[in-house]
């Protein structure tokens, strides 16, 4: 295979990585701010729930919650789910892996959002009480010393966190390929498989050092943009 037949061949396995990573952020970024507010609810039996959820989930590997999302329902309770999926898609539409690719979507979404919840949470609670009070004081409502006041600067101290988990969720993609997800990496190794090509495989890894670098000055440019926060 020419250098261009490569490319063009791991650039098919790039667009489920793509896949992975927008469907994450999409679902990921909007549940973890209830995840957040029910960690730091004053009613403890939701705020035990949610933050004994976010240990598990942080506790156990994505690899491994994948694995437990793609086969426990069909260990446990026989109900072939996500093999139902696929077939269903692949006979109606032509699409293969779609009930594999659904599984690892809900577990990246699901790591991702406790992963973020514990980013908003640390954000809000540093804001100080006196910046509350001085809205109170100014007759403003909470919603309105919320979203006036703390949201802004919420939003400033945690984009590097936020930037160093979404760079993080990049790379994570490639373990789409522990249940054999046609993502790059899966790619790369199908061609050292069948056509004895390992420079693939390494040729892989440009993918990913281009897009964290779009990411890396695209997040450069947002907390240049929120610096005049800065004290």
């Amino acid at each position: 295979m020419s250098f261009w037949d490569v490319t063009l061949y791991l650039l098919s396995g790039f667009e489920i990585s793509l896949l992975i990573f927008a469907v994450t952020l999409l679902v990921g970024i909007p549940l973890g701010l209830p995840i957040a507010f029910c960690s730091m609810s004053r009613f403890r039996p939701i705020k035990y729930v949610a933050k004994v959820f976010v240990w598990i989930i942080r506790g156990i590997p994505l690899m491994l919650q994948i694995f437990i999302i793609y086969y426990v329902p069909g260990l446990v309770f026989d109900l072939q789910l996500f093999p139902e999926v696929d077939r269903y898609f692949y006979f109606n539409y032509g699409v293969e892996d779609a009930g594999r690719v659904f599984a690892v979507l809900i577990a990246f979404a699901i790591n991702y959002a406790c992963y973020f919840s514990e980013i908003y949470r640390g954000g809000i609670e540093s804001i100080s009480k006196g910046q509350y009070e001085a809205g109170q004081v100014l007759g403003m409502t909470k919603n309105q010393i919320f979203f006036k006041i703390v949201l802004k600067q919420v939003v400033k101290r945690i984009v590097p966190p936020m930037s160093n988990e979404i760079i993080t969720l990049v790379k994570d993609t490639a373990l789409a390929n522990c249940i054999m997800v046609s993502e790059i990496v899966k790619q790369a190794n199908t061609l050292a498989a069948t056509k004895a090509l390992i420079w693939p495989l390494f040729y892989s890894g440009a993918f990913y050092l281009l897009f964290v670098g779009i990411l890396t000055v695209l997040f450069g440019r947002i907390e240049k943009k929120l610096s005049y926060f800065s004290v």
